[in-house]
Protein backbone atom coordinates (compact mmCIF):
# COMPACT_ATOMS: atom_id res chain seq x y z
CA UNK A 1 0.00 0.00 0.00
CA UNK A 2 1.41 3.39 -0.76
CA UNK A 3 2.17 5.67 1.78
CA UNK A 4 0.72 9.37 1.87
CA UNK A 5 4.64 10.26 2.88
CA UNK A 6 6.94 10.82 -0.37
CA UNK A 7 10.22 9.10 1.24
CA UNK A 8 11.35 5.98 0.03
CA UNK A 9 9.52 2.62 1.46
CA UNK A 10 10.51 -0.47 3.09
CA UNK A 11 8.94 -3.95 6.09
CA UNK A 12 5.99 -6.89 6.32
CA UNK A 13 4.41 -9.45 8.52
CA UNK A 14 1.02 -9.71 8.60
CA UNK A 15 -0.14 -11.22 11.42
CA UNK A 16 -10.60 -19.30 18.81
CA UNK A 17 -11.81 -21.92 19.70
CA UNK A 18 -14.73 -20.90 21.00
CA UNK A 19 -16.59 -22.03 23.53
CA UNK A 20 -20.57 -20.88 23.76
CA UNK A 21 -21.88 -21.80 27.06
CA UNK A 22 -25.79 -20.47 28.64
CA UNK A 23 -26.31 -19.95 31.99
CA UNK A 24 -29.78 -20.01 33.77
CA UNK A 25 -31.35 -20.96 36.97
CA UNK A 26 -34.97 -22.08 38.31
CA UNK A 27 -35.55 -21.03 41.83
CA UNK A 28 -38.84 -23.19 43.13
CA UNK A 29 -41.10 -21.36 45.74
CA UNK A 30 -42.68 -22.64 48.80
CA UNK A 31 -45.22 -21.60 50.73
CA UNK A 32 -44.66 -19.94 54.81
CA UNK A 33 -44.00 -21.70 57.88
CA UNK A 34 -47.13 -19.95 59.21
CA UNK A 35 -49.50 -21.77 56.50
CA UNK A 36 -52.29 -24.69 57.10
CA UNK A 37 -50.32 -27.62 55.07
CA UNK A 38 -47.36 -28.11 52.69
CA UNK A 39 -47.97 -26.14 49.41
CA UNK A 40 -46.03 -27.50 46.02
CA UNK A 41 -43.44 -25.05 45.12
CA UNK A 42 -43.85 -23.71 41.91
CA UNK A 43 -41.14 -23.27 38.73
CA UNK A 44 -40.22 -19.65 37.93
CA UNK A 45 -39.59 -19.23 34.55
CA UNK A 46 -35.85 -19.64 33.86
CA UNK A 47 -34.27 -16.94 33.04
CA UNK A 48 -33.15 -16.36 28.90
CA UNK A 49 -29.39 -18.23 28.50
CA UNK A 50 -27.22 -15.95 28.07
CA UNK A 51 -23.98 -16.70 26.02
CA UNK A 52 -20.59 -16.68 26.71
CA UNK A 53 -19.67 -14.40 23.90
CA UNK A 54 -21.21 -11.24 22.88
CA UNK A 55 -20.49 -10.41 18.99
CA UNK A 56 -21.51 -6.80 20.13
CA UNK A 57 -18.98 -5.81 22.68
CA UNK A 58 -19.21 -2.07 24.07
CA UNK A 59 -15.81 -1.28 24.66
CA UNK A 60 -12.21 -2.24 23.13
CA UNK A 61 -8.62 -2.79 24.73
CA UNK A 62 -5.96 -4.44 22.51
CA UNK A 63 -2.14 -5.59 23.48
CA UNK A 64 0.63 -7.23 21.86
CA UNK A 65 3.44 -5.68 19.90
CA UNK A 66 4.57 -3.17 17.16
CA UNK A 67 1.88 -5.03 14.58
CA UNK A 68 -0.86 -3.55 17.14
CA UNK A 69 1.01 -0.14 16.96
CA UNK A 70 0.79 0.14 12.94
CA UNK A 71 5.05 0.44 13.48
CA UNK A 72 6.57 1.58 10.39
CA UNK A 73 3.06 1.99 8.41
CA UNK A 74 3.13 5.28 8.02
CA UNK A 75 6.75 6.42 8.78
CA UNK A 76 9.75 4.66 8.87
CA UNK A 77 10.68 3.67 12.12
CA UNK A 78 7.60 5.22 13.80
CA UNK A 79 4.79 4.03 15.69
CA UNK A 80 1.15 4.95 13.28
CA UNK A 81 -1.49 4.06 16.24
CA UNK A 82 -3.80 5.62 13.80
CA UNK A 83 -3.63 2.84 11.28
CA UNK A 84 -3.77 -0.13 13.92
CA UNK A 85 -6.19 -3.23 12.65
CA UNK A 86 -7.00 -3.17 16.46
CA UNK A 87 -8.03 0.23 17.82
CA UNK A 88 -7.17 2.43 14.46
CA UNK A 89 -9.50 5.88 13.39
CA UNK A 90 -8.26 5.74 9.79
CA UNK A 91 -10.70 5.46 7.27
CA UNK A 92 -8.30 2.85 5.09
CA UNK A 93 -8.44 0.26 7.53
CA UNK A 94 -11.69 0.64 9.46
CA UNK A 95 -9.95 -1.18 12.48
CA UNK A 96 -11.78 -3.54 14.75
CA UNK A 97 -12.81 -0.58 17.13
CA UNK A 98 -14.14 1.69 14.68
CA UNK A 99 -16.45 -1.22 13.32
CA UNK A 100 -17.74 -2.22 16.44
CA UNK A 101 -18.41 0.82 18.01
CA UNK A 102 -18.70 3.71 15.84
CA UNK A 103 -17.81 7.20 16.90
CA UNK A 104 -17.57 5.56 20.20
CA UNK A 105 -14.02 3.87 19.12
CA UNK A 106 -12.58 7.39 20.40
CA UNK A 107 -13.55 7.18 23.89
CA UNK A 108 -14.26 3.19 24.57
CA UNK A 109 -10.93 1.88 22.79
CA UNK A 110 -7.71 1.48 23.85
CA UNK A 111 -4.14 0.67 22.66
CA UNK A 112 -1.45 -0.73 25.46
CA UNK A 113 0.63 -2.80 22.59
CA UNK A 114 4.23 -2.07 23.29
CA UNK A 115 6.42 -2.16 19.86
CA UNK A 116 9.40 -4.69 20.63
CA UNK A 117 7.40 -7.19 23.17
CA UNK A 118 7.23 -10.81 23.61
CA UNK A 119 4.90 -12.72 25.31
CA UNK A 120 7.12 -12.24 28.88
CA UNK A 121 5.54 -8.76 28.60
CA UNK A 122 2.05 -9.38 27.94
CA UNK A 123 1.10 -9.44 31.99
CA UNK A 124 1.84 -5.74 32.41
CA UNK A 125 0.26 -4.76 29.18
CA UNK A 126 -2.70 -6.79 30.35
CA UNK A 127 -3.22 -5.20 34.09
CA UNK A 128 -3.40 -1.81 32.62
CA UNK A 129 -6.04 -3.09 29.70
CA UNK A 130 -7.68 -5.07 32.58
CA UNK A 131 -7.83 -1.72 34.37
CA UNK A 132 -10.25 -0.25 31.99
CA UNK A 133 -12.61 -3.19 32.44
CA UNK A 134 -12.86 -3.37 28.70
CA UNK A 135 -16.09 -6.06 27.19
CA UNK A 136 -13.29 -7.00 24.23
CA UNK A 137 -9.24 -7.28 24.43
CA UNK A 138 -7.22 -8.35 21.67
CA UNK A 139 -4.05 -9.98 21.21
CA UNK A 140 -1.60 -10.40 18.71
CA UNK A 141 1.79 -11.21 20.33
CA UNK A 142 4.39 -14.09 19.62
CA UNK A 143 6.37 -12.66 15.87
CA UNK A 144 8.92 -11.16 18.62
CA UNK A 145 9.41 -14.55 20.66
CA UNK A 146 10.04 -16.26 17.49
CA UNK A 147 12.51 -13.47 15.75
CA UNK A 148 15.83 -13.31 17.82
CA UNK A 149 19.18 -12.95 16.77
CA UNK A 150 19.73 -16.56 16.28
CA UNK A 151 16.79 -19.45 15.84
CA UNK A 152 18.72 -20.93 19.67
CA UNK A 153 17.68 -17.69 21.18
CA UNK A 154 13.81 -18.06 20.55
CA UNK A 155 11.54 -18.22 23.39
CA UNK A 156 11.21 -21.83 24.56
CA UNK A 157 7.38 -22.42 23.76
CA UNK A 158 6.95 -23.76 27.70
CA UNK A 159 7.67 -20.11 28.91
CA UNK A 160 5.75 -18.94 26.37
CA UNK A 161 2.90 -20.74 27.68
CA UNK A 162 3.45 -19.68 30.87
CA UNK A 163 3.65 -16.02 29.89
CA UNK A 164 0.03 -16.12 27.82
CA UNK A 165 -1.38 -17.96 30.77
CA UNK A 166 -0.24 -14.95 33.22
CA UNK A 167 -1.46 -12.64 31.09
CA UNK A 168 -4.77 -14.30 30.86
CA UNK A 169 -4.89 -14.59 34.96
CA UNK A 170 -3.97 -11.26 35.02
CA UNK A 171 -7.19 -9.76 33.01
CA UNK A 172 -9.12 -12.56 34.92
CA UNK A 173 -8.50 -10.83 37.93
CA UNK A 174 -9.63 -7.36 37.17
CA UNK A 175 -11.95 -8.25 34.53
CA UNK A 176 -13.45 -11.57 34.95
CA UNK A 177 -16.19 -11.43 32.23
CA UNK A 178 -14.11 -9.63 29.41
CA UNK A 179 -14.09 -11.50 26.00
CA UNK A 180 -10.49 -11.86 24.42
CA UNK A 181 -9.76 -12.29 20.63
CA UNK A 182 -6.49 -14.09 19.84
CA UNK A 183 -4.64 -13.85 16.92
CA UNK A 184 -2.53 -16.13 15.55
CA UNK A 185 1.27 -15.53 14.94
CA UNK A 186 1.54 -14.35 11.18
CA UNK A 187 3.51 -17.01 8.68
CA UNK A 188 7.17 -15.72 9.42
CA UNK A 189 8.21 -18.02 6.00
CA UNK A 190 5.89 -16.56 3.71
CA UNK A 191 7.20 -13.18 4.90
CA UNK A 192 11.21 -14.49 4.07
CA UNK A 193 9.85 -15.89 0.92
CA UNK A 194 7.88 -12.82 -0.25
CA UNK A 195 10.35 -10.27 0.65
CA UNK A 196 13.51 -11.75 -0.83
CA UNK A 197 12.32 -11.06 -4.00
CA UNK A 198 12.49 -7.20 -2.91
CA UNK A 199 16.38 -6.22 -3.49
CA UNK A 200 15.96 -2.25 -1.05
CA UNK A 201 13.99 -5.08 1.37
CA UNK A 202 16.67 -7.22 1.73
CA UNK A 203 19.00 -4.51 2.48
CA UNK A 204 16.70 -3.07 5.33
CA UNK A 205 16.37 -6.71 6.48
CA UNK A 206 20.51 -6.79 6.93
CA UNK A 207 19.76 -4.09 10.08
CA UNK A 208 18.70 -6.49 11.89
CA UNK A 209 15.22 -7.30 11.11
CA UNK A 210 14.53 -10.42 12.18
CA UNK A 211 17.43 -12.45 11.65
CA UNK A 212 17.11 -15.49 12.81
CA UNK A 213 14.19 -16.22 9.87
CA UNK A 214 15.26 -13.30 7.28
CA UNK A 215 19.00 -13.09 8.10
CA UNK A 216 20.71 -14.49 4.44
CA UNK A 217 18.23 -14.40 3.03
CA UNK A 218 19.49 -15.53 -0.64
CA UNK A 219 20.86 -18.13 1.36
CA UNK A 220 19.46 -21.46 0.52
CA UNK A 221 22.30 -23.98 1.70
CA UNK A 222 21.20 -26.81 4.33
CA UNK A 223 22.09 -24.96 7.10
CA UNK A 224 20.19 -21.49 6.25
CA UNK A 225 16.61 -24.61 5.48
CA UNK A 226 17.32 -25.82 8.32
CA UNK A 227 17.67 -22.70 10.39
CA UNK A 228 14.37 -21.40 8.54
CA UNK A 229 12.64 -24.19 9.14
CA UNK A 230 13.43 -24.25 12.62
CA UNK A 231 11.75 -20.99 13.10
CA UNK A 232 8.57 -22.04 11.09
CA UNK A 233 8.26 -25.10 13.41
CA UNK A 234 8.14 -22.60 16.33
CA UNK A 235 5.75 -20.60 15.41
CA UNK A 236 2.99 -23.37 14.87
CA UNK A 237 4.25 -24.54 18.18
CA UNK A 238 3.73 -20.92 19.59
CA UNK A 239 0.07 -20.89 17.92
CA UNK A 240 -0.89 -24.44 19.19
CA UNK A 241 -0.38 -22.72 22.41
CA UNK A 242 -2.45 -19.62 21.91
CA UNK A 243 -5.22 -22.25 20.79
CA UNK A 244 -4.47 -24.59 23.71
CA UNK A 245 -4.88 -21.84 26.40
CA UNK A 246 -7.36 -19.79 24.59
CA UNK A 247 -9.63 -22.89 24.42
CA UNK A 248 -9.87 -23.40 28.50
CA UNK A 249 -11.04 -19.99 29.29
CA UNK A 250 -15.16 -19.97 28.44
CA UNK A 251 -14.54 -16.31 26.68
CA UNK A 252 -11.83 -16.31 24.94
CA UNK A 253 -11.27 -16.79 21.18
CA UNK A 254 -8.80 -18.33 19.66
CA UNK A 255 -8.59 -17.06 15.46
CA UNK A 256 -8.37 -20.71 14.31
CA UNK A 257 -4.93 -19.99 12.57
CA UNK A 258 -6.66 -17.39 9.97
CA UNK A 259 -3.71 -14.67 10.50
CA UNK A 260 -0.82 -17.55 10.04
CA UNK A 261 -2.62 -18.51 6.72
CA UNK A 262 -3.52 -15.37 5.41
CA UNK A 263 -1.41 -15.56 2.03
CA UNK A 264 -0.71 -11.92 2.32
CA UNK A 265 1.67 -10.14 -0.56
CA UNK A 266 4.08 -7.29 -0.90
CA UNK A 267 0.99 -5.23 -0.98
CA UNK A 268 0.58 -5.82 2.62
CA UNK A 269 3.80 -5.06 4.06
CA UNK A 270 5.13 -2.40 5.18
CA UNK A 271 8.05 -0.82 1.94
CA UNK A 272 9.87 1.29 4.79
CA UNK A 273 10.98 -2.47 6.66
CA UNK A 274 9.26 -5.21 4.38
CA UNK A 275 8.50 -6.86 7.34
CA UNK A 276 4.99 -5.19 9.50
CA UNK A 277 1.66 -4.60 7.47
CA UNK A 278 1.30 -1.86 5.70
CA UNK A 279 -1.79 0.27 6.29
CA UNK A 280 -3.46 -2.52 3.24
CA UNK A 281 -2.11 -5.18 5.40
CA UNK A 282 -3.43 -3.70 8.68
CA UNK A 283 -7.07 -3.56 6.82
CA UNK A 284 -6.91 -7.70 5.96
CA UNK A 285 -5.84 -8.15 9.76
CA UNK A 286 -8.88 -6.12 10.80
CA UNK A 287 -10.98 -7.62 8.53
CA UNK A 288 -9.91 -11.00 9.65
CA UNK A 289 -10.75 -10.07 13.15
CA UNK A 290 -14.27 -8.56 13.11
CA UNK A 291 -15.11 -11.75 10.98
CA UNK A 292 -14.17 -14.05 13.69
CA UNK A 293 -15.24 -11.54 16.83
CA UNK A 294 -18.42 -11.30 15.36
CA UNK A 295 -19.35 -14.96 14.08
CA UNK A 296 -22.15 -16.69 15.54
CA UNK A 297 -20.10 -19.89 16.25
CA UNK A 298 -17.23 -21.62 15.17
Amino acid sequence: MRKRSHRSRAVAAVTAAVVLGAAGCDALGGGGPQESGAREGRARPSASPTPVWDTSPASLAAVGDSITRGFDACSVLTDCPEVSWATGDSGEVNSVAVRLLGARAATHSWNYAVTGARMADLPAQMARAAARRPALVTVMAGANDACRVTAEAMTPVADFRAGFQEALRTLRRTAPTAQVYVASVPDLKRLWSQGRTNVLGKQVWKLGICPSMLGDADALDSAANLRRETVRQRVEDYNRVLEEVCAKDARCRFDGGAVHEFRFGTDQLSHWDWFHPSTNGQARLAEIAYRRITARDT
